[in-house]
């Protein structure tokens, strides 16, 4: 057998069958096929799955699960979630059984749709404010700021730029993105593991909160019942309000694979809107599924800000319902842009 062979041989065992992580376990005779092309597969198919039997035991009975819930040979995909998901398959034969595992990855069935913008008006943004996170509460902004020693939390006259409130943070953390719920403020901590609620009002420091599998802290938003949480990866965690615990995630990703770097959140009527970071786009993601349906390019919106040494990427969100429009910035941008979405 040739090195490559062997490798082949190797990495596939890693992948289609549960070798155990015991060295003296014994491997599987079975393995599990699917109609999943490369392991990808849309949404809007149906899975296929069977046994491969490579001892010929008479089975008894198959079991297969998809993230642990209960599926059969035959299964649609269009209410699962997007991204990589764990396939599992228990063999029940000669009054023994062995449990099987995979994996496919589900890939939504449509591509985004392109969206461009309109200018509506243009505010002034303190062009120091190395932005994270911004989110409208009664008619005013809140902003979170980044940067070791720079690190800020401010309440904002958006019409104005002026600085109506503002806390720094202690030196040792780096500020990322917040969101509003039930007159409390919650900041993220980027590398620090940690998270801040105050009181909207006064600013005061209520409780912190530690993160758990998410090991960085990116963006949040909320829809009143649900905290969303960005970690830098394609995940999006769903963290309980009241205890901050991640109780679920979602991945995001495309009709062609996964979009990683999601930064900045903003929920607006039912969907996330997400900064990309580095990019100069907004995805609008689903918040059942993870899919991406749609894109925001806001590509020309850096050459119209002020032009310095310190300027940096596009980054911050958020949604006035007063006047149901979108306001974006950016990191050490001089304006606040108050943009209406169109579709190319």
């Amino acid at each position: 057998m040739n090195t490559f062979k062997s490798l082949t041989i190797t990495f596939l065992c890693g992948i289609i069958i549960s070798c155990g992580s015991n060295s003296g376990q014994k491997k599987s005779d079975f393995s599990i096929t699917t109609n999943a092309v490369k392991g990808n597969i849309s949404n809007s198919e149906t899975l296929s799955l069977s046994i491969q039997n490579k001892k010929n035991h008479t089975i008894d009975s198959i079991q297969y699960t998809l993230n642990d819930k209960k599926i059969s040979e035959s299964t649609t995909l269009l209410k699962n979630k997007l991204g990589k998901q764990a396939l599992e398959a228990t063999v029940y034969f000669n009054n023994e059984k062995q449990v099987v595992n995979s994996n496919i990855t589900i890939l939504n069935s449509e591509a985004p749709k392109i969206y461009a913008f309109k200018i509506i008006n243009e505010y002034p943004h303190d062009i120091t404010s190395y932005t994270q996170g911004i989110e409208f509460f009664n008619d005013n902004i809140y902003e979170s700021t980044g940067q070791y020693k720079e690190s800020k939390l401010r309440h904002i006259n958006y019409k104005t730029g002026e600085v109506l409130k503002n806390i720094n943070l202690a030196n040792e953390y780096f500020g990322e993105g917040l969101t509003i719920l039930n007159d409390k403020i919650y900041q993220l901590t980027w590398q620090e593991g940690t998270g801040f609620v105050y009181d909207v009002n006064t600013f005061d420091k209520l409780s912190s909160f530690k993160y758990g599998n998410s090991k960085e802290g990116w963006g949040l938003c909320n829809n009143l019942n649900i905290i969303y949480k960005s970690d830098g990866t394609e995940k999006i965690w769903l963290l309980n309000p009241e205890t901050l615990v991640e109780q679920d995630y979602i991945q995001v990703f495309t009709n062609k694979g996964k979009i990683g770097r999601i930064n900045e959140l903003e929920w607006i009527n039912g969907q996330i809107y997400a900064n990309i970071y580095q990019k100069n786009g907004v995805a609008i993601i689903n918040p059942g599924n993870g899919a991406v349906v749609g894109v925001i390019d806001f590509s020309s919106l850096k050459e119209k800000v002020t032009q310095h040494e310190k300027l940096d990427v596009l980054n911050g969100i958020a949604y006035n319902p007063k006047t149901k429009t979108i306001f974006v910035t950016g990191k050490r941008w001089d304006k606040l842009f108050e943009v209406e979405i169109i579709e190319k």
